[in-house]
């Protein structure tokens, strides 16, 4: 989907090989992706029959980092190409409110399915079928914790159908790279870093 001067991919990434044909490992095992610090993908419960078509995988940001994540042509998105893109859709109109001052974007980024209802008028969950103007088709995807956070055990899968998170390949801190995430409840796109070992969606953008 061209979006701006952007051309993306419409689905979460999905591949379990490098771009140069290598196996990235399948970590199932929950202290294994926990003490992770190499590249690693899983699928979301360990469970690729249900989940793998529509959410795509789970990568740590250390196979994002490998830069062969992505096939070739695409790249994972840097920080700024997100900005880019966040940018471009609130200066054309798609943010909810109609102003060119808040990142009201998410409707404009959401698929008009998956996501958990909400009563709370312009955010994601609210009336569905008004989602995905800007054609982005984003997905709770959910995700996996690398250690005991908000309650959830270390390596535990959590939140698929009330958010999504991407990652993008810029780095943070030393133990931390930059993401986006949507939530059913809410109505931004959201700007977070998070530890390396957490495992997120991936989209692609085109070179």
């Amino acid at each position: 989907m061209k979006i701006g001067t952007q051309t993306w991919m419409v689905e979460n990434l999905k591949t379990t090989h490098y771009k140069d044909g290598k196996a990235i490992p399948l970590i199932t095992d929950n202290t294994a992706w926990t003490n992770l610090i190499s590249p690693g993908y899983c699928w979301y419960n360990n469970d690729a029959t249900t989940y793998k078509n529509t959410y795509g995988a789970l990568y740590n940001w250390y196979a994002v980092n490998t830069a062969k994540l992505a096939p070739t042509g695409w790249h994972v998105p840097t920080d700024t190409e997100w900005t880019t893109l966040e940018n471009y859709l609130v200066a054309n109109g798609y943010n909810y409110d109609g102003t060119t001052t808040v990142n009201k974007i998410a409707k404009a980024l959401a698929a008009t399915t998956n996501w958990i209802s909400s009563t709370n008028t312009g955010t994601i969950g609210n009336d569905l079928i008004k989602n995905n103007s800007s054609g982005f088709t984003a997905l709770p995807g959910g995700n996996r914790y690398c250690s005991g956070a908000f309650g959830y055990g270390s390596g535990a899968f959590g939140n698929v159908g009330d958010s999504g998170n991407w990652w993008s390949s810029s780095e943070g801190k030393s133990a931390d790279a930059w993401y986006r995430l949507l939530y059913y409840a809410g109505n931004i796109l959201g700007r977070n870093y998070g530890t390396k070992s957490y495992g997120f969606s991936v989209r692609c953008i085109k070179d």
